[in-house]
């Protein structure tokens, strides 16, 4: 029997890329396009009547962000696969994304197979990111400031993931640490912040101006 294939869905301004990436990804038997939108907003209506596994979408939009539809994705079809197809290569943009559900980001410049490894990643239950993406995610930030209870810059990265929801598990993949790595520091950080548990860190740290 037949394995039904994986349908996927692309959000882009551009019909050029669509089409291109259309060809690309027909090479491989495992996926089935089922269309190719250029507004946000139609591919939204598109998934009200019809779901789809995983969608490649553009940040810049003509209507409305991607950020701000990768939201409105997950409020409506909460499994299905987000990977950001953009430009990009802000961090910010990047943890926008995350932030609002996103399992992964993609550089438009990546290579057929780096694409198709990133989808297969993330249908896996992954965070994926195109190798160009993987190095910006690994530089620690810069630490302009002096942090409140002399924080590490690592542990204001980690601060500001737990606020965008996600468990250690997930910052552990994110940032190419172990999990005992990122305990660790989640434990200095409610011990550095006198901090009963997460919810009194967030508190904390939102007054003091650390999100």
């Amino acid at each position: 029997m037949l394995q039904p294939k994986t349908t996927v869905a692309i959000v882009d301004d551009h019909p050029i890329i669509i089409e291109g990436l259309i060809k690309l990804l027909h090479k491989t038997s495992t996926f089935e396009i089922v269309g190719g939108f250029t507004s946000g907003q139609e591919f939204i209506s598109a998934l009200k009547l019809r779901p789809v596994k995983i969608v490649l979408l553009d940040i810049i939009l003509p209507d409305i962000s991607g950020i701000d539809i990768c939201k409105e994705i997950k409020t409506i079809a909460p499994d299905t696969v987000v990977l950001a197809f953009s430009n990009h290569q802000e961090r910010s943009a990047i943890m926008k994304m995350l932030a609002n559900g996103a399992n992964g980001y993609i550089l438009k410049d990546a290579p057929i197979d780096e694409i198709v490894n990133c989808i297969n990643m993330a249908l896996n239950g992954h965070i994926a990111f195109s190798k160009a993406i993987s190095e910006i995610i690994s530089k620690p930030l810069s630490d302009d400031n002096q942090g409140i209870a002399n924080l590490t810059v690592r542990e204001k990265e980690i601060l500001k993931l737990i606020a965008t929801g996600l468990n250690t598990n997930g910052i552990a993949e994110l940032l190419f640490l172990s999990k005992f790595t990122v305990e660790n520091h989640r434990k200095n950080l409610l011990q550095k912040m006198k901090a009963k548990n997460v919810a009194d860190l967030m508190r904390i740290a939102t007054q003091e101006g650390l999100l």
